[in-house]
Parts: C-alpha cells; structure tokens; sequence
C-alpha cells in the first residue's frame, strides 16, 4: 500500500502539468468550459454560482487545512477542539454546497435535451469522479465527527507536505482511517483528469469580465429604425 502514497501523487502531478501544457499547445481553443447557457440558462444561473461558491470554499479549506500546519493556529490560539468544529461545519456546509449545485447541474444536463446532447462521456466521468471525492471527504469527515474527529492535519497534511520535498513519508499514511485514504486516493485522480476535461478552466480566471465592454447585439435587417447597412472592416465598440 506505501506503493500508492509514493507513485500515485507523483503520477497525478505528472498528468496535471504534463495534460496542461499539451493543452495550451495544442488546443487552446478547447481551453474553456463549453457553455451550454444558449440552451437553458433559468437552471444554470441559479446552479452555476451556487457549485462555484461551494467548490471555492471547499478548495479553500483544504488548503488551509492540508499546508497551515497545526502549530501555526495552536500559536494564534486555536486549539484542536475549535478547529475541528470549524472544519466540521464548515466543510460539510460547503460540500453540501457544491452537492448541492452539482445535482441541479446533473438535473439540468437530463432534462434538457440540447443540454443533454452536448454532454461527452468524458464530462460524465468529470462529474462522476468529482461527485465521489466531495461525498467521501464529508463522508469522512462525519463518521469521524465524535470528540475533536480525526487530526488529519498530523498524518495526511505532513504526508502531501513531504511530497513537495521528494521525500514522501509513507509511513503517516498507515493508520489514516479508510474512508480519508479513498478520499485522497480519488482526490489525486480528479487532480490528474483536470486538464483533460472542462475543469481546465480553473486555470482561467476571467479577470477580463470586469473590463470588457458590454455585447451590443443590432438587428440586420435594413429599413428598420436605429439601423444601417452594414461596414467593411472592424468596428469600435463604444
């Protein structure tokens, strides 16, 4: 089993950066999420910004609680028992945040035939793999919810911590309960299918949005009013 806590991780990152810059290369233009808003966009408004808080919140989360080790809060005066908590309530209220947008998301691709249509079988193990590491790490998180829970952060934290040194130690990873080890094990899986699906687009933060001008949509049809015949060349947006 010390086999996966060395290969697996090393793997997965191999496939993220690798997939990543083949992607760039090679197919930029497949770099974005493949709206399907033109085909329905009552459901996605309400459930897109709903999986995209609760996701930022779970990414979050685990970054504070997998590279801020427990020493740091210890010293600024928050113990095991107040952080467990926090993680518990918190965690679990942003995972079921993100189940949540995702099952109306699900709702959405179903019941909407165009939506339906567009969906690839490779967005349906995108789905399927995200789906499983969210459940599994509130899953985990709730049967060890008893006292101050599982201390993840003395096993699993410094374990991915020692990763980053080339010096992975496997041996933090033998008594870590089993619904944690699948939870990780399927968390490096959806890490490495990230740049082969529209996950991709995480990498793409849209900073733009808040700068470009608005979409002016005019009618072509000549004789009505407010329009013209139309002009060679590009125009500027006002």
């Amino acid at each position: 089993m010390s086999t996966v806590w060395t290969v697996l991780p090393y793997l997965a990152a191999l496939a993220l950066v690798g997939g990543t810059v083949w992607r760039w290369r090679y197919d930029k233009f497949g770099w974005t999420t493949r709206s399907s808003e033109l085909y329905e966009s009552r459901l996605l408004r309400l459930a897109s910004p709903v999986f995209h808080y609760g996701i930022l919140f779970v990414f979050v989360g685990h970054i504070v609680g997998l590279f801020v080790p427990d020493s740091w809060t210890s010293a600024l005066g928050i113990g095991e028992h107040p952080y467990h908590l926090l993680s518990l309530y918190g965690g679990t209220a942003a995972g079921a945040l993100t189940v949540l947008g995702i099952a109306v998301l699900l709702y959405r691709r179903r019941t909407n035939g165009p939506v339906f249509r567009a969906t690839t079988a490779n967005d349906k193990v995108m789905y399927l793999v995200l789906t499983a590491a969210i459940v599994l790490g509130m899953w985990a998180k709730l049967a060890h919810s008893s006292g101050n829970g599982y201390n993840y952060r003395l096993t699993i934290a410094p374990w991915l911590r020692s990763l980053f040194t080339f010096q992975p130690d496997t041996a933090l990873m033998a008594g870590v309960p089993v619904l944690y080890q699948v939870h990780v094990v399927v968390g490096l899986v959806l890490l490495a299918l990230v740049p082969y699906t529209r996950l991709i687009h995480i990498f793409s933060a849209p900073i733009h949005y808040l700068f470009r001008p608005y979409i002016v949509y005019r009618s072509r049809d000549v004789g009505r009013p407010g329009t013209r015949d139309d002009r060679r060349g590009w125009e500027r947006v006002p």
